[in-house]
C-alpha cells in the first residue's frame, strides 16, 4: 500500500497503526508491529523507498493499545505534533 503511495506522488506518509510496536526491547525495537512496516520504521521519521522514488514515513507509537495485547512495554506512548511548510 506504501509503495502506491510513493508511486503517486505522496510526499509524506503518516502512520499510527503500529502503536510503535508497543512491546519493544531496550536495543532491539518493537518484536511485532502487526503489519508490512519493517520493525525498524514501526516508530518515528525515516524514509520509505520504492524503486527510485521515495517519501518521508512518519509513525506515531500512538496512545493506546491493541486488543490482543493490552500493554506497553518499553515503548512510551506518544502523540506526534507536525508542522507542514509548502516548498518554496
Amino acid at each position: 500500500m506504501l509503495n502506491s503511495f510513493v508511486n503517486h506522488g505522496a510526499q509524506l506518509l503518516v502512520a499510527g497503526h503500529t502503536h510503535g510496536g508497543q512491546v519493544c526491547v531496550p536495543g532491539f525495537g518493537a518484536l511485532v508491529t502487526n503489519c508490512d512496516i519493517p520493525r525498524s520504521q514501526a516508530s518515528g521519521l525515516s524514509v520509505w523507498r520504492h524503486g527510485l522514488r521515495a517519501a518521508f514515513l512518519n509513525v506515531s507509537a500512538g496512545l493506546g493499545t491493541s486488543i490482543t495485547a493490552p500493554v506497553r512495554f518499553a515503548c512510551p506512548p506518544e502523540a506526534t505534533l507536525m508542522t507542514l511548510v509548502p516548498e518554496s
